[in-house]
């Protein structure tokens, strides 16, 4: 009879998933239901077997000591992260599209006349180049009854000025309270008392370029009156900067794709799809029967939700990418803009509505807010935990999990994989365990802090604008947010090194059974996460080159002599081409581009295939690059991830 050593007995679960993944997976239809209920469920099962290994095995005895502290401390964090996945799974175990309902009700108001429809679009501080992007690409909407009007909270002269360039509207206000949320209730508050009302509103943040048919298909999704506001997904004509910085943007999407692709699909399933600000469209009556826009919150749009979905509303999700806009530039930005959308979300359940509240909701909008609570609560102090548990052990002894190298293998590897796989499954490859981890440690400080300001403070606090536009062709490491991590890169790297190799350790010798191979590997996989994060700090020059680009033929003239090439990039004053061959810098001539004309150029710099170049548009041409950059219906960037073209353009990033 044979018999199986443990160890390979315990790799036997794992081997098994791999083996399903591989034969049955591509077999199943992730928009059906109950496949994607079964795995998830699945996950969910082997994310409770171990954590019920965790409770009955692993941990110290209850007891007035270090490791009891700690080790209980990191479960009873680790049980609410598997309890914020297990609410994520079950609204992820369904999905809905409506596209196909999009065209069958493309003009449900005939025979009559088409609903009139005024685009919004708030600025408040920025520059004239994002804010001309948006206005050509508003101007360019294809719809019968449509009007456009800046909401510039600046009060800017040359933004009156622009706007009469381009022959739309503009409204300002004495004053600025409320942010944006003030600024569109006060021009829907205007708009109520025109002789000809709006019947829908869309907004647009400055830096979001709608496409020509972003109108035409969400407004057939008002055919149903209990309607209120339809929501578009976010898409960026410009990588993030952890996509940028560690130079992945074509292999893998930007951080956002999972909620826009996955989640607000599950939950518009479930009927509790949420307002996202800019790239939505609303009801003038709905908005205005609940009072106008919520401003209890620094996010807005969630509130607004719950506040339709108070009233009878409903929130709907077209999964089409109608608009793109500008991601934050610079890590500063990003981290902003998630510390706000976390202290909104606990302004929200603090003093409005609590999952647990009185307020008349559903239950199921009671598990979405749920869902974000406990998103925002358990997975950023987890990763910091993560980061610091080891340093524990090597440092001073504290064993926070007391387990063997069998029992690890058997609990923890097939709840990893399931959940990896599964999630993998669905998302088109958008789980990378090393990156999503990196993403998260960028700003898990920074969010922590807010969810407990949020939760613990009252009152109002200060919306932070995300700064966009503005010079980015240098290189910048940022020092402040590099620091913290640099600090643990070398407390990690020491706690691996100095307890094996000498006795200057404030502990006499950690021990946790053979548990300490996984408090290696622990370590290891914390130093590359570390690494990745201070790679990630460096902020790499950026260019004017949107994403959605094909390779076109294009014509340059440099002295009445023709370099026939290709066009690779093309942003609104410069672009990149191969093909010509022996020009030197600052030779000035004509660049033909497809659909554009001559412009004139000069070739700015050599590159590795060809050559950068400098040109000046003229105002019509300029708007003609605008529209060819970004109007067209189709998704810039990437929409999935690609793991081999990511582990090439990683280690080019890495190592250069």
């Amino acid at each position: 009879m044979l018999v199986l050593s443990p160890l390979v007995a315990a790799f036997a679960g794992a081997a098994f998933l791999i083996g399903v993944r591989l034969t049955v997976f591509p077999l199943l239809d992730p928009m059906k239901w109950y496949w994607r209920a079964l795995l998830l469920g699945t996950a969910a099962v082997l994310s409770w077997r171990y954590m019920a290994w965790r409770f009955t095995e692993t941990l110290a005895p209850l007891d007035w000591t270090a490791d009891a502290l700690f080790s209980w401390g990191f479960a009873m964090l680790e049980a609410l992260t598997m309890l914020s996945s297990t609410v994520a799974f079950f609204i992820l175990s369904r999905v809905k599209e409506r596209s196909a309902e999009a065209d069958q009700y493309s003009e449900w108001w005939l025979p009559g006349e088409a609903p009139r429809v005024d685009v919004f679009i708030t600025t408040y501080n920025e520059p004239s180049e994002v804010l001309e992007r948006t206005i050509i690409g508003a101007t360019e909407i294809r719809y019968p009854r449509l009007r456009i009007f800046i909401l510039d909270d600046g009060a800017r002269n040359w933004v009156r000025q622009l706007c009469e360039l381009h022959e739309i509207g503009y409204l300002a206000r004495s004053d600025k309270e409320h942010a944006k949320a003030g600024n569109i209730n006060h021009a829907l508050r205007v708009h109520a008392r025109d002789p000809a009302p709006p019947v829908f509103v869309a907004v647009l943040d400055a830096d979001f370029v709608p496409h020509a048919d972003f109108i035409e298909r969400t407004l057939a999704l008002f055919h149903e009156p209990g309607v209120a506001l339809v929501q578009t997904p976010q898409h960026f004509f410009n990588p993030d900067p952890i996509q940028h910085n560690l130079g992945i943007s074509t292999a893998y999407p930007d951080e956002q794709r999972h909620f826009f692709d996955n989640v607000e699909p599950a939950r518009d399933a479930w009927g509790i799809a949420i307002c996202c600000g800019t790239s939505s469209v609303m009801r003038v009556r709905a908005v205005e029967q609940i009072g106008w826009i919520p401003t209890q919150s620094v996010t807005e749009d969630f509130l607004l939700t719950l506040k339709l979905a108070e009233n009878g509303w409903q929130t709907v999700y077209l999964n089409e990418p109608l608009t793109e806009g500008l991601a934050p530039e610079g890590l500063e930005e990003y981290i902003t803009q998630r510390g706000r959308w976390c202290l909104g979300l606990m302004q929200i359940v603090r003093s409005s509505y609590s999952p647990f509240g009185m307020r008349g909701l559903g239950l199921m909008h009671r598990i979405g807010i749920l869902d974000s609570l406990l998103y925002w609560l358990s997975t950023f102090p987890f990763r910091l935990a993560s980061l610091i548990c080891p340093l524990l052990y090597w440092w001073f002894g504290i064993t926070i999990v007391n387990a063997s190298l069998v029992e690890i293998i058997s609990y923890y590897v097939p709840y990893y994989l399931m959940v990896l796989l599964s999630l993998n499954w669905l998302s088109k490859g958008l789980f990378v365990p090393l990156l999503n981890d990196t993403a998260q440690l960028i700003a898990a400080w920074p969010i922590s802090r807010a969810a407990a300001l949020g939760l613990l403070t009252s009152g109002s606090h200060k919306f932070s604008v995300t700064a966009k536009g503005g010079d980015r062709t240098k290189v910048v490491v940022q020092w402040a947010l590099m620091r913290p991590f640099l600090l643990l890169l070398t407390l990690t790297i020491g706690g691996l090194i100095v307890p094996l190799n000498s006795d200057f350790v404030f502990n006499t010798s950690p021990t946790a059974g053979d548990g300490t191979a996984i408090v290696m590997f622990w370590t290891v996989y914390n130093i590359l996460v570390l690494f990745v994060a201070v790679v990630v700090c460096i902020e790499r020059p950026r260019y004017d080159r949107p994403q959605r680009q094909v390779p076109e033929p294009i014509t340059l003239v440099i002295q009445g002599e023709k370099h026939r090439g290709w066009l690779l990039n093309l942003g609104r004053g410069g672009a990149r081409i191969s093909g010509p061959s022996g020009l030197s810098a600052g030779a000035a001539g004509k660049l033909d581009l497809p659909g554009i004309g001559g412009v004139d150029a000069h070739v700015a710099a050599t590159t590795r295939d060809g050559y950068r170049i400098k040109f000046s548009p003229t105002p019509e041409q300029r708007a003609k690059i605008i529209k060819k950059l970004h109007t067209e219906s189709a998704m810039p960037g990437a929409d999935r991830g690609n793991i081999l073209q990511m582990i090439r353009e990683l280690a080019r990033a890495l190592t250069s």
